[in-house]
């Protein structure tokens, strides 16, 4: 557009004209880029489909069970393995002044030593 416009000077009917010419322009311009991007996502999604990777997904490692450590003696299906956050009712416990061996279950280390047997 190599003229300039001179909007005051236009009346009312003039700047709405120009107003519903511009509104046209943009919606013809909008939808033929719209049917454009459409066109190519639908190219980029048939070369997808076509040429899949070739990579297989790679199974996740196997970990070995994690038996408790620790017990809550007021509730003793709470129980912590010692790994991770601690949980509340042993950090509760601690700031009381208690001692985690408190909490230590006694055959934790033979059910260890169990589990090593067993798959041997």
């Amino acid at each position: 557009m190599s003229k300039k416009l001179d909007l005051d000077a236009m009346s009312v009917d003039e700047l709405w004209n120009l107003h519903e010419k511009i509104g046209q322009l943009l919606s013809i311009r909008l939808t033929s880029e719209k049917r454009a991007l459409e066109k190519r996502l639908a190219q980029l999604q048939r070369e997808n489909v076509s040429h899949p990777s070739t990579e297989a997904p790679r199974e996740r490692r196997k970990y070995p069970r994690v038996y408790p450590k620790y017990r809550n003696p007021n509730e003793p299906s709470e129980t912590w393995s010692g790994r991770g956050k601690q949980p509340r009712w042993l950090t509760a416990a601690l700031k009381t002044g208690h001692k985690i061996e408190e909490f230590a279950i006694a055959n934790a280390e033979s059910q260890k030593q169990n589990a090593r047997q067993q798959r041997v």
